[in-house]
Parts: structure tokens; C-alpha cells; sequence
């Protein structure tokens, strides 16, 4: 499944295994920012960061960003919306 440059995670039940094999897919189709949203977001922020990272070898850059319990699912896409450097819509993934 090809997705958006942009993403947002919204978590409804935290960190899980199968979130390795979406980055895996989203660094192939070019996603170029994810931001995460509700439970467990760092966490899942972080693994994300790692995956992009891998070894060191051959880093992948992608923008991340968690938001904190303040903020909304509304809130996540309105700021990956407004970030004009990556065109683009935003795709929202639950997890």
C-alpha cells in the first residue's frame, strides 16, 4: 500500500510489535514526516527514530514528532498539514 509523504499515528492501544514493518513500508514509499498521537506516543516517536537510524549506516531521514495528552487528533494533522515543505495529504493510521 503506497501512503502520503505525511502521516499521523493515532494510538489507541500503544506501542506493538507489528509498527516495525510500517516504518519498513513507509521509508520505501518515500514518508518523509509521521507524527504520533495518544497513548504511548514518545514511545512510539522513539521507535520510530530507531528504525529510521538502523545501524548508522544508511540513516533515513523522516521528521517525527509526538504530542503530548494536551493535544488532539485534530491538533496532529493540523500541524503535519502545515508543514509546506513536504506536499502533500495527510494520511491517519490507528494503531
Amino acid at each position: 500500500m503506497t501512503f502520503p509523504r505525511k502521516i499521523v499515528i493515532h494510538s489507541l492501544s500503544g506501542f506493538r510489535p507489528e509498527l516495525t514493518g510500517m516504518v519498513r513500508d513507509w521509508i520505501r514509499d518515500g514518508v518523509q514526516y509521521v507524527g504520533v498521537v495518544g497513548h504511548e506516543a514518545a514511545r512510539i516517536e522513539d521507535a520510530i527514530d530507531d528504525l529510521c537510524m538502523g545501524d548508522g549506516a544508511e540513516p533515513y531521514f523522516m521528521l517525527t514528532a509526538a504530542h503530548d495528552d494536551t493535544e488532539t487528533l485534530e491538533d496532529a494533522v493540523f500541524l503535519a498539514e502545515q508543514i509546506s515543505t513536504i506536499p502533500g495529504s495527510v494520511a491517519v493510521v490507528e494503531l
